[in-house]
């Protein structure tokens, strides 16, 4: 019976160990967890203010929200902000914005506005260090290179930021080549994270690739994440919780109270 709590106690210890967050840089500005974050800039639920966009982005600076958006990489290697992985839904075109050269970002019309597709260094230009960005990098093709040209447009930006992904890989490459910034690890239930084979869905979800990676916080999936005794316990070895993306229909008091920050749209907190 002895032996048998003695393995227990092992395996909690190595759990501990595998989910634990990464020290936090002397340097952190407490301004990161003082905002709430609006979900691809302060867009609107009629699209007359699109997603990711520099309209949105304005009003979020405007209202004094931190932001969250996403960016990929285009053809010829900018750094861009969007989010899906096609045109399609945003734009009507059946293509995908690993193809596109950024001299063509101009000729796509974001949900039939007269907002185009932003590059990230055009969005940091406009906020300048008025509110702090969570950035997540898209789990794309050359993601190493999207890491290496997000990271290096990053040195210059003299605002707060933190980056995110789903990618265990590229929240690494930070943790390997940029420990001073902060980072986060993306997750959700694992039925919730779709496209991807079932082990690794697993892996997430119990957010034990923080391993690898030494996140300083976890941003989950807030419908799946009021019951996870691994966040629980992420938060007691002295994590941050973030919560995505809580919608005016959701209960937004439960997760103000739960989670450190929210990712919030279509209201304002």
């Amino acid at each position: 019976m002895i032996y048998l709590i003695g393995v227990l106690i092992g395996f909690f210890l190595l759990y501990l160990f595998f989910i634990a967050p990464g020290t936090v840089p002397n340097h952190s500005d407490s301004l990161l967890w003082e905002s709430h974050y609006a979900h691809r800039g302060l867009h609107e639920k009629n699209k007359a203010v699109p997603e990711n966009s520099i309209l949105a982005f304005t009003k979020a600076v405007e209202a004094g929200y931190g932001m969250e958006l996403d960016v990929n990489l285009t053809a010829d290697g900018k750094v861009v902000v969007f989010h899906d992985d096609s045109l399609l839904r945003v734009c009507g075109v059946d293509k995908l914005i690993t193809q596109c050269l950024s001299t063509e970002l101009s000729d796509y019309r974001i949900e039939n506005t007269e907002q185009t597709i932003p590059l990230l260094k055009d969005v940091l230009q406009l906020v300048a260090g008025q509110v702090p960005l969570i950035i997540e990098l898209k789990n794309t093709k050359d993601w190493p290179q999207l890491c290496v040209k997000t990271a290096k447009l990053l040195d210059d930006y003299a605002g707060v930021y933190c980056i995110e992904s789903f990618h265990p890989g590229i929240v690494g490459w930070f943790y390997k080549n940029r420990p001073e910034v902060i980072r986060g690890q993306l997750s959700a239930g694992y039925r919730s994270l779709g496209g991807t084979p079932l082990w690794q869905r697993l892996l997430i979800a119990s957010v034990v690739t923080n391993v690898v990676a030494r996140p300083h916080f976890i941003a989950y999936k807030h419908e799946d994440a009021h019951y996870r005794l691994s966040l629980r316990l992420f938060r007691q070895l002295g994590g941050e919780l973030v919560g995505w993306t809580v919608r005016d229909n959701d209960d937004r008091v439960r997760c103000m109270d739960f989670f450190d920050v929210i990712i919030f749209e279509f209201f304002r907190p």
